[in-house]
């Protein structure tokens, strides 16, 4: 990390409002902007988010969902407490995290990611990761959500993107791609916004049958931030 790109993180003014209003990312405004245009949290709901350290997207939720709705927070990186989350610290491209996360709440109204891989420099394997991570978060909101729910997930543009949004669109009735005023204007990343889940079919059961027991294949992505 440069001491110029520190430099101009200070500046930024999604960081200063962070720290001005106790959130605990830049990111936390991502949601709260996506949440602005489409509307896709009601109190009582219950959502699950992916990729959630630092907890900014997980806090965010927290506060839209009120007292009686219920988050889950799944990373490889553990985070701080937020009062009323439920944290999972695992590897959401294994089926037993996904299980512990089941578990914990076996019907979504929501799911987000705003998953990222450990970035190489290598802007195709970055591209090629983040569509990785997409595909696993889409398997996920596929096996949690009631019908009619919405999925919010983070990708890099890219030669991945165009077969993933016609994947997203066939399971959903309404899909948006939307770049929040907070994205970095250097970065690449784009969210799809997905809502109206049309449902579980007969083959996504079998397949989720037929998932074996293990860990993510090791080129996966080391990491998320």
């Amino acid at each position: 990390m440069s001491k110029q790109w520190l430099r101009e993180h200070k500046k930024d003014h999604f960081y200063k409002e962070a720290k001005r209003t106790g959130h605990r990312s830049r990111a936390s405004f991502k949601l709260m902007q996506i949440n602005k245009r489409f509307k896709l949290f009601k109190k009582g709901n219950r959502v699950v988010d992916l990729g959630a350290a630092p907890g900014g997207w997980s806090q965010v939720a927290k506060e839209l969902v009120g007292e009686k709705g219920t988050v889950v927070a799944v990373d490889l990186v553990r985070i701080e407490p937020i009062e009323g989350v439920i944290f999972i610290q695992g590897d959401m491209t294994a089926k037993t995290t996904r299980e512990k996360v089941l578990e914990e709440m076996d019907v979504a109204d929501i799911v987000i990611s705003d998953m990222s891989p450990k970035l190489s420099g290598n802007y195709s394997m970055d591209q090629a990761r983040s569509a990785y991570l997409v595909e696993h978060a889409l398997d996920f909101a596929i096996m949690v959500l009631r019908p009619g729910g919405n999925f919010v997930t983070k990708i890099f543009e890219g030669e991945d993107f165009p077969d993933l949004l016609k994947e997203i669109r066939d399971r959903f009735n309404n899909v948006k791609v939307f770049s929040p005023e907070a994205s970095r204007k250097s970065s690449s990343e784009v969210y799809i916004v997905a809502r109206g889940f049309k449902g579980r079919r007969k083959d996504d059961i079998e397949d989720e049958l037929d998932t074996p027991d293990e860990e993510a294949p090791k080129d996966a992505p080391e990491d998320w931030v």
